[in-house]
């Protein structure tokens, strides 16, 4: 994505460096009528912002403006052709409090990025369609969200978009890729009709690998299986590709990626085109290969290489389980050599370069806690994925085509699985996790399965850290936490009892201030009475004990005690308790661990 940001004004520097900083932002500039197109370390060059459109117009995904609407469209004005071939603008006042997708709202992803940008900086939207007003589903734009590519001619998406909002009927038949998007609140409007169903064209979007409807959207779920003559060009591979397509109507859009024997890694004619479309390639083992049956098993291949099949071996074997043989294999032969192709359509979709994990730390409770690097990154994804009652707290942040994929507290490793299906079919996920994920959160479990994934193959995933629980505990009661301590966790469901208590020993043994997460529960019920007996076997029964409960909820409480009082019946898994060391102090109700700056100063 190539975008750049304009501020009109000298006001705006603060603004575009924090821009800068984004994923959707390559260059920053000043718009000035003096052309200084300095590029100094630390200096925002200053330019005409006409002649830099002059120049880079056809190759910009997207231009923000930092200042007012009625000079920003004064300066793109002149430059503006198509709407499915513009660059995307959005506009930001000075003072970063409205942000206004103004073009490429259908087109593109601006209003998507417009989303983030005002969860990332703290400003409102000002949106200007009526899509989200009405919560209905942006036609020509949703299926980039799912991994799809569009085909069609705009005018005619246009005409589809027009009748949704003249609130008339529009229907959508899919027969391929993930329909999960179904389920969004945005989707109840729109009326889904089986394959064998009879449609009004002029109402109806498709979603299928088939090229011959004029709104479609295609997801990644094909899989071509090649085999060649040693040095075959890449002219040959590529003509021969295109007409077995066309013969079958299956829409280029539609491919996943290209699968095929082993000794072929080095076959530059194959791996020139997966490098020119940009799509990955599976390559297997003759061993694999012969264990797939196929139709059209071959004896010359088998004496050659030693498997009865390459093209239709291959495709099956890349589309994985459930996958079926969409068209058997044809050769294709010139004076440069000789291909064989077929293709295998698989029941999930492959995009993994597309798709993302975002973990993202959601803070204590109350969403006001959340940050707005959080916040970013939830409006950045169409699927949130996590315990209930977590999304349910962030649940006024969902947009009307978001989908939301709740799970029970247990099922910890399924809810990073599907992210990671999910984001390998090209999807954007948000992976939800209270406090900090990286705290007894869902980031070490996710990392843990990443890691299983062959590092060529993994989406892209970023964790996006959270406020913990322990943090706003010890906001609430004081500064216990001034100087050195640590958190120990007394479930024993994934760690021995034996190690916990030698944890404990260890940081009685160098005094430090001591937080205890999960520390009971119905089931575990004498863990934290051994952990206190063990406190009070080198502390003083009147060392102070902050227990915090619902911590940034609706119901969140605080109660200070001591090691000898411990209410022992109040404390259950919402709670947080933090145990002082031999320097803590409880006085006025300010629980505090000195640093020892006074000390130091007498």
């Amino acid at each position: 994505m190539k975008g750049i940001a304009i501020g009109l004004s000298n006001t705006s520097k603060v603004i575009l460096k924090r821009l800068k900083k984004t994923e959707f932002i390559d260059e920053i500039y000043i718009a000035s009528s003096s052309y200084e197109k300095k590029y100094q370390e630390n200096i925002i060059p200053s330019i005409k912002p006409k002649e830099v459109f002059q120049e880079k117009w056809k190759d910009l995904d997207l231009i923000i403006f930092i200042g007012s609407i009625g000079a920003s469209i004064r300066l793109i004005n002149s430059f503006l052709t198509y709407k499915d071939q513009d660059p995307g603008v959005i506009v930001i006042d000075n003072k970063c409090t409205k942000i206004v997708p103004l073009i490429g709202l259908h087109q593109s992803n601006t209003q998507n990025i417009a989303y983030q940008i005002a969860n990332l900086l703290g400003g409102e939207i000002i949106e200007t369609n009526n899509f989200n007003n009405q919560s209905l589903l942006n036609l020509d734009a949703f299926g980039n969200q799912w991994g799809w590519k569009r085909s069609g001619n705009v005018n005619d998406w246009s005409k589809l978009v027009i009748k949704q909002a003249k609130n008339e009927e529009i229907f959508c038949k899919q027969i391929s890729g993930n329909s999960l998007w179904k389920t969004s609140k945005s989707a109840e409007s729109i009326n889904h009709i089986d394959k064998k169903d009879t449609e009004n064209s002029d109402s109806t979007f498709h979603v299928s690998i088939f090229e011959n409807h004029e709104t479609s959207w295609h997801p990644p779920v094909l899989w071509v299986g090649i085999g060649c003559e040693r040095n075959t060009s890449k002219e040959l591979i590529t003509n021969s590709l295109n007409n077995f397509l066309e013969s079958g109507n299956l829409s280029q859009q539609s491919i996943a990626g290209f699968a095929t024997i082993d000794i072929k890694k080095d076959e530059k004619g194959i791996l020139e085109l997966a490098k020119e479309k940009n799509l990955p390639i599976k390559f297997f083992s003759k061993e694999d290969l012969t264990k797939i049956i196929v139709p059209n098993p071959s004896n010359v291949v088998q004496n050659e290489i030693g498997t009865p099949s390459v093209a239709e071996a291959s495709c099956l074997l890349a589309a994985g389980e459930e996958s079926k043989l969409l068209q058997e294999k044809r050769i294709f032969k010139n004076q440069s050599g000789a291909v064989t192709i077929a293709v295998a359509e698989s029941k999930n979709q492959y995009n993994p370069t597309h798709g993302e994990i975002h973990i993202i730390g959601s803070g204590p409770g109350d969403i006001s806690f959340l940050t707005n690097n959080a916040r970013k990154a939830l409006s950045r994804c169409t699927v949130w994925i996590g315990y209930k009652m977590y999304l349910d707290l962030i649940k006024p942040l969902k947009r009307s085509d978001q989908v939301l994929i709740e799970s029970k507290l247990t099922e910890e490793k399924d809810r990073c699985s599907k992210a990671i299906k999910l984001a390998e079919e090209g999807i954007k996920v948000a992976l939800i996790s209270s406090g900090e994920s990286g705290f007894y959160g869902m980031a070490g479990l996710l990392l843990e399965l990443i890691q299983k994934i062959k590092k060529e193959y993994r989406p892209y995933f970023e964790i996006h850290p959270g406020i913990s629980s322990v943090q706003l505990a010890a906001a609430i009661s004081g500064a216990p936490l001034m100087n050195d301590f640590c958190s120990i966790s007394l479930s024993d469901k994934l760690t021995p009892w034996s190690l916990i208590e030698k944890r404990i020993e260890g940081a009685l043994l160098g005094d430090f201030v001591i937080t205890l997460f999960n520390p009971q529960s119905v089931e575990r019920n004498w863990q934290l009475k051994s952990a206190i007996d063990l406190c009070l076997k080198t502390r003083h029964g009147d060392t102070p004990v902050l227990i915090a409960r619902q911590v940034g909820r609706e119901n969140q409480s605080r109660r200070f005690c001591t090691l000898n009082n411990i209410p022992f019946k109040e404390i259950d898994m919402l709670s947080i308790i933090i145990i002082g060391n031999s320097q803590t102090t409880l006085v006025d109700e300010i629980f505090l661990t000195p640093r020892g700056y006074l000390q130091n100063q007498l």
